[in-house]
C-alpha cells in the first residue's frame, strides 16, 4: 500500500527563510538535509524540479528518504551519503543550502570544496553557532555576503547568509558579529538582534572583568571593540528609522 500523501509541508520560520532565497529552477543541494523538509517543500511548491539531499549519517538520510516517500517525491530527490559536498560535483548544482550546523563545520565543508568560490554559485548558510568566526572566514577565503535575512523562533533570532563568490572588504569586529549594516538595514528584527548581541558581549566582558590571565587581555580588547561597534550600529539604525 502506498504511503504517499498530498499534504503540503509547512516549514519552520528559520527554514522558510532559507527556502525564500532559492530562485526558481535552480539546481539545488541541501547539505546535512536530515528530514529533507527543505528540498521537499521546494519541490512541492514548484520552485525546483529536482534536488540533491546529502547527509553524513545513515539515520538522517533514511529519514530524508521517508519524507520523500511520504510526499511522493522519491524520483525527484537524489540522496547522497557523504561528508559535506564530497559526493557532489560542481556541475550538479547552482544553489547550496547548509543549515542547522555550527559555523566552524560550515567553514570546513566549504574549505573541502574550493570550487564553491568559483563560478556563479549561491550559498545559503544558516549557522547555529560561531557566526562571527564564519563571517570572518568567508571574508578571507574569497566569498562575499550579499544579503542577510533574520527569522525568529521562540526567543532565538536566526541569520541566513546569502553568499556568492567574490571579494569583500575587511570587516570590523562588530560586523563579524552583526553583519554589515547595509545588508540588513530594513529587517524589522535587526534592532532586536543588535540589542541581544550587545547584551551578550557585555555579559562576556563582565565575566572577564576580574581576570588576570594574560591571554584574556586581547579577547577583552576585541570584545570591547565589538561592543562599541554594536552601539554605533544601534544609533545609526535609530536615525534611519526616524
Amino acid at each position: 500500500m502506498s504511503t504517499q500523501t498530498t499534504h503540503n509541508l509547512i516549514l519552520s520560520p528559520r527554514l522558510q527563510a532559507v527556502a525564500d532565497c532559492v530562485p526558481a529552477g535552480a539546481r539545488f543541494v541541501d547539505v546535512g538535509t536530515d528530514h529533507a523538509y527543505l528540498p521537499a517543500y521546494l519541490l512541492q511548491k514548484g520552485v525546483i524540479s529536482h534536488a540533491i539531499a546529502s547527509d553524513l549519517r545513515t539515520g538522517p538520510l533514511e529519514r530524508a528518504r521517508q519524507t520523500a516517500e511520504r510526499y511522493g517525491l522519491t524520483e525527484r530527490i537524489s540522496f547522497r551519503l557523504c561528508s559535506g559536498l564530497d559526493q557532489i560535483s560542481p556541475e550538479e548544482t547552482e544553489v547550496i543550502a547548509i543549515a542547522g550546523m555550527g559555523g566552524e563545520t560550515i567553514s570546513a565543508i566549504l574549505a573541502a570544496a574550493p570550487w564553491t568560490r568559483l563560478g556563479e554559485y549561491r550559498l545559503l548558510l544558516q549557522p547555529m553557532s560561531a557566526l562571527p568566526e564564519l563571517r570572518a572566514w568567508l571574508q578571507s577565503h574569497g566569498y562575499r555576503v550579499c544579503r542577510e535575512l533574520l527569522r525568529q523562533e521562540g526567543r532565538t533570532i536566526y541569520t541566513v547568509l546569502e553568499v556568492v563568490p567574490g571579494e569583500e572588504g575587511p570587516l570590523t569586529a562588530a560586523e563579524c558579529w552583526a553583519g554589515r549594516q547595509e545588508n540588513g538595514l530594513h529587517d524589522p528584527l535587526r534592532p532586536a538582534l543588535l540589542e541581544g548581541l550587545r547584551r551578550r558581549v557585555e555579559r562576556a566582558l563582565e565575566g572577564m572583568s576580574h581576570s588576570t590571565k594574560p591571554e584574556d587581555i586581547p579577547r577583552r580588547e576585541e570584545l570591547s571593540a565589538v561592543r562599541e561597534g554594536l552601539i554605533t550600529m544601534q544609533k545609526e539604525l535609530e536615525v534611519c528609522q526616524m
